[in-house]
C-alpha cells in the first residue's frame, strides 16, 4: 500500500492540501522539502492559469484496497451498443473480469488483453475495461494521476459524459438518459493513440458538442515527458465560464466560446467520469505481437467549493490596457474571501462573463471592434455565490486606433481549388501581426485552418473566430521586416491551400501575391519507386513533396532534378516544383 504525506499550501489566502504518494521507486534523494517546493511551484503556476480555483475535495478514489474495483464508486459498463460493436470501429469487449480491472498496491490497473471472449452472443479477440463513476457533478476540478500506455492500436482515455446521455448500458442511463450524444456534452480530459501525425508523447484533450463533434475542432494537446513510463497528473478545471486542461499543473488548452449556446456549451449540467482503454478502430492497427497493456491510475480526485459564502468582493478595480484597431484590453482585479471573483462586462457588442482567482489581475481582451471608435464598458464584480461588490458597476471607456495593415479577397490556390475564394487580412499590433483568413466557399464542411510559414516551412493551427473565419497572431516581429504566409483549409474530403502573401510589418499597403505561374514544360515518370527524375527546359530551383493532407515531407534544393524517395512510404503525394517566381503542383504516386 502507498504511504502518503499530506502537505498544506496557502495560495491567495486559501489552503490547499496535496497528498504525495511515496513508493519503492522514489529516490532517497527526494526529500520532503524538495517535494514540497515542487508542489508549491506547480500549484501556484497551475492556479494562475485557471479562472476559478476549487478547494474542497468532494469525491475521490485512492485505490487503497486490493482486489476488485470499489463497486460503491465505480460501475463496469459492458453492454454492447446496438449492432454488437463499440463506436469508432473499436474491436474490444469491455468486461468486469478482475483480469481487466483490479486494484493492486495502491493503483487501479485497467488492462487491455488479446484473448478470445464471448459475451452477449458476440465473440471478440480483445478485452478491456470501461469504468463509469457513480458520482456526477456540475463544475469543479478533476485531478487524475496516471501512467498511460503507448502501445500501437490502443486508445487509453480519461473522460466525461453528461449524466443525461442516452446510452444503453451506462450507469445513469435508465434514470437520466434523455439526451443523445453529443447534445449531452463530452469532455475528454486525456486521450492517446488517435493522433498519428503527432509525436508518441503527445496527449490530447477535446470537447464534443452539437456544434463540433466527432472530428471536433475543439481540441488541444501537449507533450508529456516520458509518456508510458512516468506518472503524470491530468487535470480539467470546469467553471461556468470556461474549461481548462492541465498537465502536471500547467494549463495547455482552454475552451471558452464568447457567446455560449446549447450548441457550443452543453456543459451546464452534471457529468460523470469514464476510465477505459479502447482497441483498434481509429486508434490504428493492432500489431500481431500485441498481448496486453495496462493503464495504471494512482488516484482520481474531484474538487468543488462547498463552504458557505456571504461576503461580497472588495477592492474592485477596472482599467484600460492595450488598445488596437480591433481590440481593447480590460484589466480587472478584486478580492473575495471565497478565493474567486466573477466579472460581468456589458458594452454595445453584448455581455461577457468571466472569472479569476481573488487578488489576481484578469486581462480580458474585447475582440472584433471597429477602428477609430469609442467604446463604453460597464463592469460589475461578484462572487460565485452571487454576492455583489458594493459599488457596482465601474464604467470605463477607450477609443480604438486606426488600422495598420492590409486585406483583400482572392480565389487563387497553390494546392487544391476554391469554389468562391477567401478573404485575408494582415494587421500590425505593436510588434505582433494578426493574420485572419475567412473561407468563403459554402460547399466545404468540417473546416479547420492551418497557417503556413513559407521559410522555413512551418504549419500552425489557427483559432476559429466564428463560422469559417480563422485567426493567428504571430508575436515578436520587427517593424519593416517582411513575412510570407499562406493558409491551408482542411475539410471533409480534401483541402485547399491559398497563395502565399507577402506583408511588410507595420505598413499599410497592398499585399503582394506570390506568383504561382504554372511550369508546364517539365516531366517525370509516374509512378516512381526510388528516385523522381525531373526533365525541364527551365532551371529548377527547389522541389518539395507534401503528403496528401498538406504536410511537408521532403525538400531538395541541391539536386532538385533527381529526388531520392526511397525512404518515403508508398502512396500518393503532391510534388511542388519551383523555378524563379513560378511553381507547379502535380500528384505523384510512390510504389
Amino acid at each position: 500500500m502507498k504511504s502518503k504525506t499530506i502537505l498544506t499550501v496557502r495560495q491567495n489566502g486559501l489552503e490547499q492540501e496535496y497528498q504525495i504518494n511515496e513508493n519503492k521507486h522514489m529516490s532517497k534523494k527526494n526529500t520532503l522539502l524538495q517535494i514540497f517546493l515542487t508542489f508549491l511551484i506547480v500549484s501556484q503556476f497551475g492556479f494562475s492559469q485557471v479562472d476559478v480555483v476549487y478547494n474542497n475535495l468532494v469525491w475521490s478514489d485512492e485505490f487503497d484496497a486490493n482486489g476488485a474495483v470499489n463497486s460503491i464508486k465505480w460501475f463496469h459498463q459492458t453492454q454492447l451498443p446496438s449492432g454488437g460493436s463499440w463506436f469508432n470501429g473499436e474491436v474490444q469487449h469491455y468486461t468486469n473480469q478482475l483480469t481487466n480491472s483490479s486494484v493492486n498496491g495502491g493503483f487501479l490497473n485497467i488492462v487491455a488483453k488479446k484473448e478470445p471472449y464471448t459475451n452477449q452472443g458476440v465473440t471478440k479477440q480483445y478485452t478491456s475495461a470501461r469504468l463509469n463513476s457513480k458520482f456526477a457533478f456540475l463544475y469543479g476540478r478533476v485531478d487524475i494521476r496516471a501512467k498511460v500506455p503507448t502501445n500501437q492500436g490502443t486508445w487509453p482515455a480519461l473522460w466525461m459524459l453528461g449524466k443525461n446521455v442516452n446510452e444503453d448500458g451506462g450507469f445513469f442511463d435508465a434514470t437520466y438518459g434523455t439526451t443523445d450524444w453529443p447534445a449531452c456534452g463530452e469532455i475528454d480530459i486525456m486521450e492517446h493513440g488517435i493522433t498519428p501525425s503527432q509525436p508518441t508523447n503527445y496527449v490530447q484533450s477535446a470537447l464534443h458538442t452539437p456544434s463540433s463533434f466527432g472530428n471536433t475542432t475543439n481540441i488541444g494537446g501537449t507533450i508529456a515527458n516520458n509518456l508510458g513510463n512516468d506518472f503524470h497528473v491530468y487535470s480539467m478545471n470546469w467553471s461556468p465560464y470556461q474549461i481548462t486542461f492541465l498537465l502536471d499543473g500547467v494549463a495547455y488548452y482552454t475552451y471558452n466560446p464568447a457567446v455560449k449556446t446549447p450548441s457550443n456549451w452543453p456543459f451546464n449540467s452534471e457529468q460523470y467520469l469514464l476510465l477505459n482503454i479502447a482497441m483498434g478502430g481509429i486508434a490504428g492497427i493492432i500489431p500481431e505481437s500485441f498481448t496486453q497493456t495496462a493503464m495504471e491510475i494512482d488516484y482520481v480526485r474531484v474538487y468543488q467549493n462547498t463552504d458557505p459564502d456571504v461576503q461580497a468582493p472588495t477592492n474592485f478595480t477596472a482599467s484600460i490596457g492595450t488598445v488596437t484597431s480591433s481590440t481593447i484590453e480590460l484589466l480587472l482585479n478584486a478580492n473575495d474571501n471565497s478565493g474567486n471573483v466573477a466579472y460581468t462586462i456589458n458594452y454595445s457588442g453584448g455581455t461577457i462573463n468571466t472569472a479569476n482567482p481573488s487578488g489576481v489581475q484578469k486581462s480580458v481582451v474585447i475582440p472584433n471592434l471597429s477602428s477609430n471608435t469609442n467604446y463604453i464598458f460597464s463592469i460589475s464584480a461578484s462572487d460565485l455565490a452571487g454576492n455583489n461588490y458594493i459599488s457596482n458597476p465601474i464604467v470605463v471607456n477607450a477609443t480604438t486606433t486606426g488600422v495598420i495593415g492590409c486585406s483583400g479577397t482572392s480565389s487563387a490556390a497553390q494546392i487544391g481549388s476554391f469554389s468562391i475564394g477567401y478573404n485575408y487580412a494582415f494587421e500590425t499590433l505593436g510588434t505582433d501581426v494578426k493574420i485572419t483568413f475567412e473561407l468563403l466557399d459554402i460547399d466545404k464542411v468540417g473546416v479547420v485552418a492551418f497557417l503556413w510559414k513559407q521559410s522555413p516551412f512551418t504549419e500552425t493551427q489557427m483559432t476559429n473566430v466564428s463560422g469559417n473565419t480563422f485567426t493567428k497572431t504571430i508575436t515578436g516581429q520587427t517593424i519593416g521586416s517582411t513575412i510570407i504566409y499562406a493558409v491551408k483549409f482542411a475539410y471533409a474530403g480534401g483541402l485547399s491551400v491559398t497563395n502565399y502573401y507577402t506583408y511588410v510589418v507595420g505598413n499599410n499597403c497592398a499585399l503582394e501575391n506570390e506568383s504561382i505561374s504554372e511550369l508546364d514544360d517539365f516531366s517525370f515518370l509516374n509512378p516512381v519507386s526510388d528516385y523522381v527524375e525531373i526533365s525541364s527546359k527551365k532551371t529548377i530551383d527547389k522541389v518539395q513533396i507534401f503528403d496528401i493532407i498538406g504536410n511537408l515531407i521532403l525538400e531538395n534544393n541541391t539536386n532538385p532534378n533527381n529526388i531520392d524517395v526511397k525512404n518515403l512510404s508508398k502512396g500518393m503525394y503532391l510534388l511542388v516544383v519551383h523555378s524563379g517566381n513560378g511553381k507547379s503542383v502535380k500528384k505523384i504516386i510512390i510504389e
